[in-house]
């Protein structure tokens, strides 16, 4: 069998024989691409469920977010609608359903690398452009963005603390099969720069997290929003760091399991640190917002008024759509975990929800 056809694991077991120990970002990397180019994640029948999927009422309140941003910004023309891993394309049907109500009516653009949910989201928004990256996306005309649940699923680097020194964590075989575990203490690579002042009072054992490619791509959407102007909503699961703990964690029908089991087979994710990624916008001169709480967030936007009105639209679904709103806003569901955040351009108005 080729190394091409290989599974996953075996084929990184093959990378460290040849190359020794891989870095946690190198093998997250690696699954994650595997994982979302070979099938749709997404739904009961799938391994998790976002907010989107679980009403309409979320990609309805981020839309309407924008388009009133849009529109006391003095409604700049030939706006585009820009979303970093749409999934199904699910929040950006009811995003642009509820723009349209507003008269607004972007070109839509989606940043997606995985050929199986292109499909799903071309068949529901059939004039989508897709994209690999942000660089090329159009250089002309105001970005609207949305990225929810986008930046929780690209790598970090993990350093742990052992004894006085902070050392790269890292990946390796084990000796009796191609299964893959972290390199038991002492670790690896030793790191001494670059490390935040909390660093010095870890005790061993201690993980810190960074997010290289979350940063990167923070800023190249930061830099891309000073020049075109617009502004960017992002949502996900995190804290605002810097801050100890080893968040890395893999899903597999619903359910938590082992990151080295079955690599590429499960969604591995990590919590996303809010003060980076902010950081981004703070250095290409942006507005920042947040972050706040989703459920602050979502209920500032209308997300009660919105649910009461779909509930006497409905009154057999009453239920149904309660329990949707509980679990997007409430503190024990998704409201507090789940944060959102903006990137504003200095010349436009803020956005709703951020503030009483």
């Amino acid at each position: 069998m080729s190394a091409d056809h290989l599974p996953l694991g075996r084929r990184l077991a093959r990378q460290i024989d040849a190359g020794g120990p891989i870095s946690v970002a190198h093998y997250m990397a690696e699954a994650n691409v595997h994982y979302y180019a070979t099938r749709d994640p997404l739904g009961v029948a799938g391994d998790f469920t976002t907010a989107p999927e679980i009403s309409q009422m979320f990609g309805e309140l981020v839309g309407l977010c924008l388009a009133d941003l849009w529109m006391r910004s003095g409604r700049r023309p030939a706006p585009l609608y820009v979303e970093l891993g749409p999934g199904r394309g699910t929040l950006a049907a009811d995003a642009l359903r509820a723009m349209e109500g507003a008269a607004l009516a972007p070109r839509v653009h989606f940043v997606e690398t995985s050929p199986a949910l292109r499909e799903r989201q071309r068949a529901l928004i059939p004039h989508v452009t897709h994209h690999g990256d942000l660089d090329s996306l159009p250089d002309e005309g105001p970005l609207l963005v949305v990225a929810n649940e986008f930046f929780d699923a690209l790598p970090i680097r993990q350093l742990v603390r052992t004894g006085d020194e902070w050392r790269e964590r890292v990946v390796i075989r084990r000796e009796s099969d191609d299964g893959l575990i972290f390199l038991p203490m002492p670790g690896y690579r030793q790191i001494s720069e670059g490390l935040p002042p909390l660093a010095a009072d870890a005790p061993a054992g201690a993980i810190l997290e960074s997010p290289p490619a979350g940063a990167t791509i923070a800023l190249t959407l930061a830099n891309r929003i000073a020049r075109q102007g617009g502004a960017a909503i992002i949502i996900d699961y995190g804290y605002e760091g810097p801050a100890i703990g080893d968040t890395l964690q893999a899903v597999r029908h619903h359910r938590f399991t082992d990151p080295f089991r079955d690599p590429g087979e499960c969604d591995l994710t990590a919590h996303v640190d809010f003060t980076v990624i902010g950081n981004m916008a703070r250095q290409a001169g942006l507005k920042l917002l947040g972050p706040v709480g989703q459920g602050d967030f979502l209920r500032r936007l209308g997300l009660d008024v919105r649910a009461a009105l779909l509930a006497q639209a409905r009154p057999d679904s009453a239920a149904a759509i309660e329990a949707a709103r509980s679990r997007l806003a409430d503190p024990d569901q998704m409201g507090t975990l789940f944060k959102a955040m903006a990137f504003v351009h200095s010349d436009w108005a803020e956005p709703a929800g951020f503030a009483d």
